[in-house]
């Protein structure tokens, strides 16, 4: 991986594959040391090598038929060996027990970092939070 932005690029088309059905692609970009962590639509946030491949090859049976259709860029930061990326995902799926296909979208920031193998995946964090909602919704039920 010769490059953050390069890793970036990849990851596009490997949640791509996530949304046929295979995580592959995207466990390969992730680092696999201790403090790589995840924050995906489906669940808590997850630290671990063991924990994020987990979380991420589940995420990918919730997830049938699709295609990424954009990415769109908020902004992008560097500093050293971090560089973190924001962006809005949108996808067409079936999701879950669903046949029918839907529109996704995801608002996601990634951090990447240089290791000894090139620059990885270090965080993720994906939500579906794309649209201004009200202050209650912050409020938490039960």
């Amino acid at each position: 991986m010769d490059d953050a932005e390069g890793v970036i690029d990849r990851s596009h088309s490997a949640w791509g594959e996530l949304v046929r059905g295979n995580p592959q692609p995207c466990l390969q970009l992730f680092s696999q040391r201790d403090d790589v962590a995840l924050g995906n639509p489906f669940g808590p946030f997850v630290s671990g090598w063991e924990q994020v491949s987990e979380t991420v090859a589940r995420a990918a049976t919730l997830y049938r038929d699709g295609e990424a259709l954009g990415f769109e860029r908020v902004a992008t930061y560097a500093a050293g060996e971090l560089v973190c990326v924001v962006e809005v995902e949108r996808y067409r799926a079936k999701v879950g027990g669903s046949d029918e296909t839907a529109l996704i979208a995801l608002r996601v920031t990634s951090v990447v970092r240089r290791e000894e193998d090139g620059w990885r995946i270090v965080h993720r964090h994906a939500d579906p939070i794309t649209a201004a909602r009200s202050p209650e919704s912050v409020i938490q039920q039960g």
